[in-house]
């Protein structure tokens, strides 16, 4: 097998040139990043960050003058190169290194042995210009980088470019380990942190240093330093930049083709492929109205794993790294019952409301934990995004799984596979889709408080049920929910995986919403009703219109089956066996409505 050249976890820019990996090109951002001295610029985790910064490390470095061409070569920075490439003298820091202690002794430590060496390194690869100088300090971070500037300022040596890269990634790890009165300690008074900052502030002023740009995730720990480094220009929300991390339709749709083109089984796929990327990694506006964006580095995961599978869609779609993410929404929350209301907003609701004005550039610790402030947080940590200038939503299948998870969770939803296995097994076999219907109802719903129901929504059935069956047949089909269709939006469907057996069969279920007054009416009828039957059909056609079925002699009869599924609000007073025995007889009385639909009643 040829060499993978799909650079997930590769965030070092001469190595993935050198090794002649794909390569998304973002340089075009770098003018305009020249006119900023102490750019910030924030996005959630698994966004790139650290190769834009590698990125910019390589084009401005002086020591890489004579590797330009070689570097640059084909991208668009290397055919409009700006008068600054290659002048500066390059200091990189990365403070997601930095191990954790219990005490600001420790946490001191810590930083000044993991931030020394970068000053080291700038002044061994110009020693040209440093000549003999030698540090008088050693072990002190903050101590080092203002001597090497103050030298360089004395000696009229070209000016210093400053990467730090995940500058609150420490930080933040003390919040989400309830450690706030140490995370206080390092971002007020004199603390070594603070203290670094204004020896970078200093050095931008006096003209040593040309810029410090810094990636993270948060403004909360660069609004708590406050004066010590109050010259920080956050330009997340910036419309110029907001495309910088992140893969654009187009960005991605190039990815994905030559991703087919050297790993997969032709251009046929494309469509397929495509819809599978887009409901599972697409989604995040970094601005109301802005382009969506996909997830560059969860999105160059499934490509890594698709060509290692020689062409097969993998069933693992999440990287696991994400699950992490949820520490967040515990510590954000701070009670079960804060836990309980957010979830129950986005799971069930399927949206928060937030206030535009709060989308700003800084906030602070207390007001990122601020109850009326959660959504905010979350779209900083890229587990909501912009719905629009009220709304923010779930941004794709990928954190729709991951927040279902984390329901069941806080809600004591048994998850064991003894209570869906068999029913799941039997539908690889068979294929009948009412069982697993069934099994949804008694097996998962079931669980739930009678009282539960009064809150449970059409939204909740989709997320629910989406993350049961993704759970044990995502080896066999992708999934959708309200999936774009010219006649609507079609609330569930699952597709099989092209090179299984199960490719060409495409389900399409949907759910639809009664009062608790119309309960006794819906669940009297044997027939669904002809306007529901028209709509599911239409969703069928369009369907088969994007993914064209074609027999051969030797394929297998592929059948298009359209589920139609009524959700009942159901009475609290309502046993759910009761329910149970009247859906089983509604699905015994399944109507075949012609050779490549048919439709269910429940």
């Amino acid at each position: 097998m040829e060499r993978i050249t799909i650079p997930y976890a590769v965030a070092d820019f001469i190595d993935l040139r050198e090794r002649k990996f794909y390569y998304v090109d973002k340089t075009s951002f770098i003018p305009g990043l020249e006119n900023y001295n102490a750019p910030v610029f924030l996005r959630p985790r698994r966004f790139g960050k650290s190769l834009l910064v590698s990125t910019l490390a390589c084009y401005y470095d002086r020591t890489k003058a004579d590797r330009f061409e070689e570097l640059f070569g084909g991208t668009w920075i290397g055919e409009h190169p700006t008068e600054e490439h290659s002048r500066y003298m390059i200091v990189r820091y990365d403070f997601s290194a930095m191990a954790m202690a219990d005490d600001m002794e420790g946490l001191e430590r810590n930083f000044n042995r993991l931030n020394c060496s970068p000053v080291e390194i700038m002044v061994t690869h110009n020693r040209d210009l440093f000549q003999d100088f030698q540090f008088t300090t050693k072990g002190n971070a903050s101590q080092m980088l203002e001597e090497a500037l103050g030298y360089a300022r004395e000696h009229d040596l070209p000016k210093v470019y400053i990467l730090i890269d995940e500058y609150d990634n420490f930080t933040n790890q003390l919040l989400t380990a309830y450690k706030d009165p140490l995370y206080e300690q390092v971002t007020t008074k004199d603390s070594f942190l603070r203290t670094f900052f204004k020896v970078i502030k200093k050095g931008i002023g006096e003209g040593s240093i040309r810029t410090c740009f810094c990636t993270g995730v948060l403004p909360v720990t660069m609004d708590d330093l406050t004066s010590g480094y109050n010259i920080a220009e956050i330009l997340t929300l910036q419309p110029r930049f907001l495309n910088m991390l992140g893969f654009t339709y187009e960005e991605a749709n190039a990815y994905l083709r030559y991703v087919i083109d050297k790993y997969g089984m032709g251009q046929d796929s494309f469509e397929e492929l495509w819809q599978l990327i887009v409901n599972n990694y697409d989604g995040y506006r970094f601005r109301p109205g802005a382009e969506p964006l996909f997830n560059s580095t969860i999105l160059t995961y499934f490509f890594k794993n698709f060509a290692a599978l020689n062409g097969f869609i993998p069933s693992e779609l999440v990287d696991e790294n994400l699950r992490t993410d949820i520490s967040w929404i515990r510590r954000l929350t701070l009670s079960m019952e804060n836990a309980k209301e957010m979830l129950d907003a986005l799971v069930i609701n399927d949206e928060l409301s937030y206030n535009i004005a709060d989308l700003s550039s800084k906030f602070n610790k207390k007001k990122f934990f601020d109850k009326n402030f959660y959504p905010v947080s979350l779209f900083y940590l890229g587990m909501t995004t912009l719905r629009n200038n009220y709304r923010m939503v779930l941004p794709n299948l990928t954190m729709r799984s991951i927040y279902m998870d984390y329901y069941n969770e806080m809600n004591h939803i048994e998850g064991g596979a003894p209570r869906y296995v068999p029913t799941y097994e039997r539908f690889t076999e068979d294929r009948r889709f009412e069982p697993l219907v069934q099994n949804y109802f008694e097996q998962y719903l079931g669980q739930f408080p009678a009282q539960v129901f009064d809150k449970i929504n059409e939204n909740f059935i989709r997320c629910s049920f989406f993350e049961l069956c993704s759970r044990y047949l995502s080896s066999y089909y992708t999934f959708a929910i309200e999936q774009n269709n010219s006649a609507g939006r079609s609330d569930f469907e699952m597709t099989g995986i092209p090179g299984t057996d199960y490719y060409k069969d495409d389900r399409i279920v949907e759910f639809k919403y009664f009062k608790a007054k119309e309960a006794e009416h819906m669940l009297a009828l044997n027939d669904p009703r002809p306007e529901d039957v028209a709509q599911v059909r239409a969703y069928a056609k369009d369907t088969k219109l994007k993914f064209p079925i074609i027999i051969s002699s030797n394929d297998r009869s592929s059948v298009l089956q359209v589920i139609y599924i009524l959700k009942v609000k159901l009475s609290v007073f309502t046993p759910i066996q009761k329910i149970s025995k009247h859906l089983s007889s509604l699905i015994a009385a399944l109507m075949a409505l012609g050779v490549s639909s048919c439709v269910s009643l429940f």
